[in-house]
């Protein structure tokens, strides 16, 4: 065999024991007399010793053409180290080699695989395999791995199962960009990778399957950012005979059993709240409520005076910045200067010092006095000490322009802890949302979302004013999970697809299936599905889900490692029907 133990298990009471160990060479200590290595596999570093008292000449000088990553095997004896490490698990002994055998030669690496490397982002990257070999990238892959195992635990003992669904599907209009892969057998045909399951998850509650998950591989060509991949991967649910409570509490349960089993949190409550009151409170749909500085709508207060800015806006609205009032005017111009960049699009800030005798320093005392300025304190909460930042302008573009700002100055006020969790259900969303380029209203969620019970009607006369049976679970500010109750009538569905602007042979060609399953006894059902990369770095206190994901691809799409994409034969083309023009 290649080894008897593991480079994580030797201890003191190994020590007069034989044992066989095999790995890579972290780095090697050569003083002529005596050589050290440090040998790494997944599970540890164990310290080899060669001794030319003690170890066999030929080994010896074998010992000394060691490189770093060389792979290798050793035989020898457990023996009491001199000088302990504490730091390390197998720090209180070191192996005295007997015999060596280099398995494996190494050229040296382009970065050192250490927890701290000098290998930028792009070259680790490209030897991915080698950054693999480092800790913080290799834990984080065991972290995910823990994290899926939880999962399938809990899902397996609440009675569901696991249903594999294809990765050659049809395409559909809504939603991202399809990767589309071309039918050889089909000439001029495709098949798409799903952006999600959810057609065939409704099909598996038509068949009877009542509770069925997947933790499944799913696609969009789409725009990347930190947090998005154009593969990536879902904790994919269905529920059938269940209404919204029934899905919430499943799933609260399984973020409660994450967050106790993985990262030792405990939390009994999750709130709950409108998406109405989060764009009201908070700016956005994914509020992170793990720190204050909630909105403060300020029209009725603000809009009374010659302030021309303020007058002519749609919305002026305010947060007040914790001991926000120590800030210097270059503190605040800097401020200013990040909600004018392009990415945010505000066009200017006003403040308010809350000074701590009480009285208020504004950009705007020459329109209002300290009356108006203490109105302000009150409606965002200010007290003594803080900043009140205000933004005007059209409603929603503020509401986006604040949030962004609320976010940064918890950021640099470290109020935004990895070890700290806060979770939160967003209910009641909008079930369409009108778009002004196509100039139609789209379906928020997806066109298979019901309505609220009893909201049916309101599509006829006030279809904006719908709200969706749908819900997401946020986590830290992040959207980790969401879903809906479907529809599960052919009529409701039919009417849905209308609504969309579909004709009914769009909605038959694209859709048929659906509707013809849903005549053969379709029972109420909903699910929900989690993102596992994003959910899995927030777990582990980040928020970029490249390092928990195995083989990444940059923000270009591309793996760089395998250099794809890439072209195709020109003989493939052919077979495939295809042709390229530049």
């Amino acid at each position: 065999m290649y080894r008897t133990h593991n480079n994580g298990a030797l201890r003191a009471e190994h020590i007069n024991s034989t044992v066989t160990l095999a790995g890579w060479v972290q780095k090697s200590r050569d003083k002529g007399f005596m050589i050290w290595v440090d040998l790494r596999d997944r599970y540890g570093i164990t310290q080899l010793i060669f001794d030319e008292e003690r170890t066999p000449k030929e080994v010896m000088e074998l010992a000394k053409t060691l490189g770093r990553e060389f792979v290798i095997q050793v035989t020898g004896t457990v023996i009491e180290r001199e000088s302990k490490n504490p730091k390390m698990p197998t720090g209180d002994v070191e192996l005295l080699v007997e015999k060596l055998e280099v398995l494996n030669q190494a050229k040296t690496p382009p970065f050192t695989i250490e927890d701290t490397t000098d290998g930028g982002e792009d070259l680790r990257m490209k030897y991915r395999y080698l950054d693999i070999r480092r800790n913080p990238v290799k834990e984080k892959l065991i972290f995910r791995h823990k994290v899926s195992i939880a999962v399938r635990n809990y899902l397996s003992e609440k009675d569901f199962i696991e249903v594999e669904t294809p990765y050659l599907i049809k395409s559909t209009p809504e939603g991202a960009r399809d990767f589309v892969v071309p039918s050889r057998m089909n000439e001029g045909q495709f098949y798409a990778l799903p952006q999600s399951p959810q057609t065939f998850k409704q099909l598996l509650m038509v068949g009877g399957m009542d509770k069925y998950f997947q933790i499944v591989k799913c696609f969009r060509d789409e725009d990347l950012r930190a947090d998005r991949q154009p593969e990536f991967t879902q904790i994919d649910c269905e529920m059938a005979f269940v209404e919204q409570e029934d899905i919430l509490n499943i799933f609260e349960g399984l973020t409660k059993h994450l967050l106790k089993e993985v990262v030792g949190f405990e939390i009994e409550n999750f709130p709950r709240m409108t998406y109405d009151e989060a764009m009201s409170k908070y700016g956005n749909d994914k509020p992170d409520i793990r720190f204050g500085m909630e909105f403060g709508e300020l029209n009725a207060v603000a809009q009374h005076k010659e302030f021309k800015v303020f007058n002519d806006a749609e919305l002026v609205v305010g947060i007040a910045v914790p001991n926000g009032g120590s800030y210097t005017r270059k503190e605040i111009d800097t401020l200013i200067d990040w909600v004018k960049r392009p990415q945010v699009g505000a066009l200017g800030m006003v403040y308010v010092k809350c000074n701590d005798d009480g009285s208020f320093k504004s950009s705007v005392d020459k329109f209002y006095d300290q009356e108006d300025l203490a109105k302000w304190a009150e409606a965002t909460g200010a007290k003594t000490g803080d900043l009140i930042c205000v933004l005007s302008g059209e409603a929603s573009k503020t509401r986006t322009q604040l949030s962004a700002l609320r976010m940064e100055l918890a950021t640099q006020l470290g109020l935004r802890k990895s070890n700290e969790f806060a979770p939160l259900w967003v209910v009641d969303f909008p079930l369409l949302e009108w778009d002004e380029e196509t100039n139609r209203y789209h379906a928020m969620h997806h066109p298979f979302t019901s309505p609220k019970p009893g909201q049916m009607e309101l599509l006829d006369t006030d279809p904006g004013a719908v709200k969706a049976n749908a819900y997401d679970l946020v986590l830290n500010g992040n959207e980790i999970g969401g879903g809906s109750i479907r529809i599960h009538d052919k009529e409701t569905q039919s009417k849905m697809f209308d609504y969309l602007g579909f004709s009914k042979e769009e909605a038959q060609a694209q859709f048929g299936f659906l509707m013809d399953a849903f005549q053969y006894g379709a029972p109420p059902h909903g699910g929900l599905a989690f993102g596992l990369d994003r959910l899995v770095a927030i777990l582990g206190g980040q928020e970029t889900i490249r390092d928990f994901i195995a083989f990444p691809k940059n923000n270009a799409g591309r793996d760089v490692m395998i250099d794809a994409p890439a072209k195709i034969d020109e003989a493939q083309l052919k077979e495939l029907n295809l042709k390229v023009t530049l």
